[in-house]
């Protein structure tokens, strides 16, 4: 894929923690007793390849909330299935959802956007991204997190993290996005 995708940016803040990730439960209890809906989730940081890998996510979930097959009972976990490439929730969980000793993640939102039901004819709103960066910033900050400037990247370590095996070394990010989005696939059988 081209390094300029023509989709806006996600809804998604690169956090760093203050320290590693030491008490997981603790963590996720305090990030659910701040957000406002489960339309907001945490992600693991390398398990996100690009804007393009967000938005397929993003929009293999709402097909499925607007069919009513979704696997999980909430988006928020749904989207950590769908990143991982199972069919298991708590695979799902394990892959792509923060883990003790991780420094960094995403604190990212899911729209509700309501539209057609073919990808390139959703109608996505350029200021979603910034419609709601004030309230990510309080949700980092009751978090102990710094927002990071940085925008999701094709990492080799995210696609072993979520279970991609054999993979070579020499290749490069649009490969890589490339296996994050055929491994998304995965989820689907």
């Amino acid at each position: 894929m081209e390094s300029t995708h023509p989709v806006p940016w996600f809804p998604a803040w690169g956090v760093k923690f203050q320290e590693t990730v030491d008490d997981l439960d603790e963590f996720i209890k305090k990030f659910d007793e701040f957000r406002e809906d489960n339309r907001w989730a945490l992600l693991a940081h390398d398990v996100v390849a690009s804007e393009v890998h967000l938005w397929t996510a993003w929009f293999a979930l709402k097909r499925k909330e607007m069919r009513d097959e979704m696997i999980a009972r909430t988006p928020d976990v749904e989207i950590l299935r769908l990143i991982s490439g199972t069919h298991q929730i708590k695979l799902g969980f394990q892959r792509a959802g923060i883990r003790k000793g991780d420094e960094m993640a995403w604190i990212i939102y899911l729209p509700d956007l309501i539209g057609a039901t073919n990808f390139g004819e959703i109608k996505i709103p350029r200021s979603i991204y910034s419609s709601l960066d004030e309230d990510a910033r309080k949700l980092s900050d009751y978090l102990g997190c710094k927002i990071i400037p940085k925008r999701p990247i094709p990492k080799l370590n995210g696609l072993r993290r979520i279970g991609v095996e054999g993979i070579e070394n020499n290749i490069n990010n649009s490969e890589i996005e490339y296996l994050f989005l055929s491994h998304m696939s995965l989820s689907e059988l």
